[in-house]
């Protein structure tokens, strides 16, 4: 039997995301009115913040069997994130799992150099503006990874860039302020995953948060210390994970109530 997910729990979430994209699109060729299309876009700032947790995902775990159509998903991840494609399997997969311990290698770190905890916005600004030179740099490591993500990149801006130039308001409102903001806020969003947790101690160094309505929007990111634990489950088998380690993480670290948001 042919099967395109490699999950049948993302069938859903992705159906969703595309119906943006197509809403996106008519958006972009039937819509004249620039007021329109801002109050648009101020609307869809929460849910398209929420599609970062779905990308994120997707690239700690493909969510389609063949690259070409993961490749077409990821395009249109990056259209409402900002984040194109290997763009997180570099920063966050290769590097920020790899170094969260160490907050003078992490590609999030919330440390200054002089081992101060950062601000909240001062985080969400190192995080943002370095993203993409950081990932950059973590494909030195990982050149195959690397290549694709440039093309890839270059490919989208150039997409964008087009479109912005074919219908200049529409564009910017549509596309280019939502990868901005989509990048950005994701940045700010990871400053409570581990900001001030220093040690060694892979239960101890996140926050989990348990909130059903919070796991709902963001695919289970809440467990986000069993997340860390092992990287490669599934965004669906975390609440699984999450019960199989919970004695293990301090309680202060443990946010929300189990069937409350």
């Amino acid at each position: 039997m042919f099967k395109l997910f490699r999950y049948s729990a993302d069938r859903l979430p992705v159906a969703i995301i595309l119906a943006i994209s197509c809403v996106d699109l008519y958006l972009y060729f039937a819509v004249q009115n620039t007021y329109l299309l801002l109050l648009y876009w101020v609307l869809m700032i929460f849910p398209k913040v929420q599609i970062c947790a779905w990308n994120h995902h997707h690239q700690h775990t493909r969510t389609f069997r063949f690259k070409p159509v993961n490749r077409v998903l990821e395009f249109f991840y990056a259209l409402h994130t900002g984040v194109t494609t290997n763009l997180w399997l570099l920063h966050h997969v290769l590097g920020h799992h790899q170094n969260y311990l160490d907050q003078t290698q992490d590609e999030s770190r919330w440390k200054r150099s002089s081992g101060e905890t950062m601000g909240e916005w001062e985080y969400t600004l190192n995080v943002g503006l370095t993203a993409y030179p950081r990932g950059y740099q973590v494909g030195k490591q990982h050149p195959k990874a690397q290549r694709a993500f440039v093309f890839c990149t270059a490919v989208t801006f150039g997409i964008v860039a087009l479109a912005v130039w074919y219908k200049p308001v529409a564009g910017l409102l549509l596309f280019v302020l939502p990868m901005i903001t989509g990048l950005f806020v994701t940045s700010w969003a990871t400053y409570d995953h581990h900001a001030g947790l220093d040690t060694k101690n892979v239960f101890a160094a996140s926050y989990s948060n348990v909130g059903r309505l919070y796991n709902v929007l963001t695919g289970n990111l809440g467990y986000h210390a069993a997340h860390h634990f092992k990287q490669g489950v599934h965004w669906s088998e975390l609440p699984q994970l999450h019960e199989q380690i919970k004695e293990h993480i301090p309680p202060g670290l443990i946010r929300g109530v189990r069937g409350t948001s």
